[in-house]
């Protein structure tokens, strides 16, 4: 058996430049892994199979496991009997990344098993075909993504930022954010202006569209920025997922129960930017 994780990510920095002739919006984003990560084994067996301990997850071709599996057999002509399972901790609809980077691990799980030692160009053109965010999960460490997020780019970030995640019980389609973008207002009273770090930039375009909507979040984004605990705060990739840059590490707990006295059930974690190895 093999094992593989799937890390979450969060975007730093997301700006939406413009729409693209082919339908896309041109983007610049900052994507860092975070701590928190999804699990992917693989085992020989007598014909192909996948699994998902979340009985929400799809287990057909809407799943991007699967599908990262047939580009593969595909691709490779390998014989593909293998027992797929998927451990899921990573919230779906969240704007973490988690679906992009479980193909992202799948591929490279299934190189590594089969030891086909695909070049990298390889998998991330197969990653490119299944999505714009699983390019930058081959290589799952910051980088900045460009074009419509399959030009990526190794980032310089090595800060350990402590993080706070709090997600509502609803889900925000990705498609639906972007394609509400053009045309979107700013909510009055809500802070939409780029955070300045040492270590970067706080800033994220699909708030526009998704707050004018979704009038949970902003309250939540503007809470956040106003407690002791926190150093900045955005809202992750399309949302709905909103972070918190903790100030110290250990204050997540208290500030996600001050959080659910005011808006009821959440899903929240504490956790932090990945360690990794700059090249």
């Amino acid at each position: 058996m093999i094992e593989f994780p799937a890390p979450a990510k969060i975007n730093l920095t997301l700006r939406v430049l413009g729409k693209r002739p082919d339908g896309f919006h041109e983007i610049e984003t900052l994507i860092v892994p975070i701590a928190l990560e999804d699990r992917l084994t693989a085992e020989p067996a007598a014909e192909w199979s996948f699994s998902c301990d979340d009985p929400s997850v799809p287990a057909d071709d809407r799943n991007l496991v699967v599908r990262a599996a047939r580009i593969f057999f595909a691709e490779t002509g390998v014989d593909g009997k293998v027992r797929v399972h998927l451990a899921k901790a990573v919230p779906h609809g969240g704007g973490l990344g988690g679906g992009s980077s479980d193909a992202a691990a799948a591929l490279r799980m299934l190189d590594a098993l089969y030891a086909t030692r695909l070049p990298r160009e390889r998998l991330m053109q197969m990653a490119a075909a299944l999505g714009s965010d699983v390019p930058v999960f081959i290589d799952a460490r910051p980088a900045w993504c460009r074009g419509r997020g399959e030009i990526v780019e190794p980032a310089d970030f090595s800060a350990h930022l402590p993080i706070l995640l709090l997600k509502p019980e609803f889900p925000i389609p990705t498609p639906w954010a972007y394609k509400h973008w053009q045309g979107s207002r700013e909510v009055p009273g809500v802070r939409y202006q780029p955070q300045q770090f040492p270590w970067g930039v706080l800033e994220n375009s699909l708030e526009r569209p998704v707050f004018e909507k979704y009038l949970l979040l902003p309250s939540m984004k503007e809470w956040l920025l106003k407690q002791p605990e926190t150093a900045g705060a955005l809202m992750s990739g399309s949302g709905s997922t909103m972070f918190a840059i903790l100030r110290e590490a250990g204050t997540g707990e208290a500030l996600a129960a001050r959080a659910e006295s005011l808006w009821g059930p959440l899903w929240t974690i504490e956790t932090a930017t990945a360690r990794h190895n700059s090249h």
